[in-house]
């Protein structure tokens, strides 16, 4: 057989394409660097605390964060957003949501397709953005995909603050297993609620324990348990108390070793008691809570994380009986904004909607409820700077390092640029399409509705 050989010449052609080829990389200029940074020019700044507004500023934002805040000019080569005068705030938070379980039903979220399900939640995760909230704090559901499509800016979408699965007991609030799935076989197999990570039941400390450490090893910046009853679940009576002590010290311990903490839904004295001595350090929802509850919670620095809940809007599509139940919440909700109020309750803002899309859009709206007990600058910073301190009880766990809710310098760029002055008519938030002209999330503009 005939060796194969190469043509005659071409190795020593080679050296010579190699070198010329060398040669025009070393020659072709490197590419010119975009530059990214954003300035905010003639703006009145909301800084996130104060009550009142700046004198006309100029913003420079770069590479994530706010450069540089000056009222004379600042020279930049990158974007350059004329504010006309317009009111510059932080981008607002919501300590109570829930990404997984605002669109679809509680049976849908149960038999839909996973894949549906998180895809729901992205189309919602964008109209949350749109609707000026740049960080939300998931209070339950299997929130952890979403947050890394938004992270790697696969979907728009707000910054995710996630705690995972609700750890719920036997019947309490958040099991929303049907009758026939009982009985449960500890360590048996998992309901379909538990393996899609939406709610995991444990009936004892160890149980707790494994749960809670389960949420922390995916990701979550918090761990949620329900401490008391709760409107929407079926088998869940407002009044009750559900997990022991020892159980939600269980859950404690396991987050203090990862150095954050442990949320609790708690309506009633008992359940917020309880949770107090267990070492919680936030109680979520507080409705129906008494004077010394809210003293024992103002002597130990407790964090109260509340929702306006006004009227029975919120129970569209529930029973008689959680309607029911709904109703004693919302007679509570003057109350434990009083109680607040009277003893100086670190109070953080949230709304907690759940099941419907149309309530979502209302997000806004609940913000603006605060006035029947704030003044529109208290209720701005409850959703800013407030919010922002709340989150960062994740220590360590804080998956967004740096300062939010706040325009100042080194602060993260989330940013709302507003037609009209919030300070002085805050329904300017219940329109967010309309009066949200500007809207920025770690220093990139994801809606610029200004005249070009």
């Amino acid at each position: 057989m005939r060796a194969l050989t190469a043509p005659a010449g071409l190795f020593r052609a080679v050296p010579l394409l190699v070198s010329i080829g060398t040669s025009l990389c070393l020659a072709s200029p490197a590419p010119a660097q975009q530059d990214t940074a954003v300035l905010f020019r003639n703006v009145k700044i909301f800084d996130g605390k104060n009550a009142t507004l700046s004198a006309a500023s100029n913003v420079l934002v770069r590479d994530g964060k706010i450069e540089k805040i000056s009222t004379a000019d600042i020279a930049a080569t990158g974007q350059v957003i004329a504010g006309g005068g317009r009111v510059l705030m932080p981008g607002l938070i919501d300590a109570h949501w829930h990404a997984m379980l605002v669109r679809p039903t509680p049976m849908a979220s149960l038999a839909n397709d996973v894949g549906y399900n998180n895809l729901l939640a992205a189309s919602e995760a964008t109209a949350t953005l749109m609707r000026g909230f740049t960080t939300i704090r998931d209070m339950g559901g299997p929130t952890f995909g979403l947050k890394q499509a938004i992270d790697e800016d696969l979907v728009a979408g707000p910054r995710i603050y996630p705690s995972g699965a609700i750890i719920t007991i036997t019947g309490g609030h958040g099991d929303f297993r049907q009758l026939s799935d009982l009985p449960r076989t500890i360590g048996g197999m998992l309901s379909r609620m538990e393996r899609i990570g939406g709610s995991m039941v444990a009936d004892s400390p160890d149980e707790v324990r494994v749960r809670a450490r389960e949420q922390l090893m995916q990701g979550a910046s918090q761990v949620k348990l329900t401490a008391g009853g709760g409107v929407a679940s079926p088998f869940s009576p407002l009044d009750v108390s559900t997990f022991t002590e020892p159980e939600l010290r269980a859950a404690v311990e396991a987050a203090d070793n990862w150095g954050t903490y442990v949320a609790t839904h708690a309506y009633t004295p008992v359940a917020i008691q309880r949770s107090i001595a267990a070492g919680v350090r936030c109680i979520e929802h507080g409705h129906l809570m008494d004077e010394a509850s809210a003293k024992l919670m103002a002597e130990k620095g407790i964090w109260l994380s509340t929702q306006p809940f006004l009227d029975m809007s919120m129970g569209a599509g529930l029973g008689p009986a959680e309607q029911d139940k709904l109703r004693q919440v919302v007679a509570g909700t003057d109350r434990v904004y009083a109680l607040a109020k009277k003893y100086h309750l670190k109070t953080a803002f949230g709304t907690d909607v759940l099941f419907s899309q149309a309530l979502a859009e209302k997000q806004g709206s609940m913000l603006a409820a605060l006035t029947r007990w704030y003044t529109p600058a208290e209720a701005l910073a409850m959703a800013t700077s407030t919010n922002a301190e709340l989150l960062s009880l994740s220590g360590l766990r804080n998956p967004y390092p740096g300062k939010l809710g706040v325009v100042e310098e080194g602060a993260l760029a989330d940013l709302l640029l507003v037609d009209g002055n919030p300070l002085d008519n805050i329904s300017l938030v219940e329109d967010p399409a309309k009066n949200f002209v500007v809207i920025m999330k770690d220093g990139k503009v994801y809606k610029n509705a200004l005249p070009r």
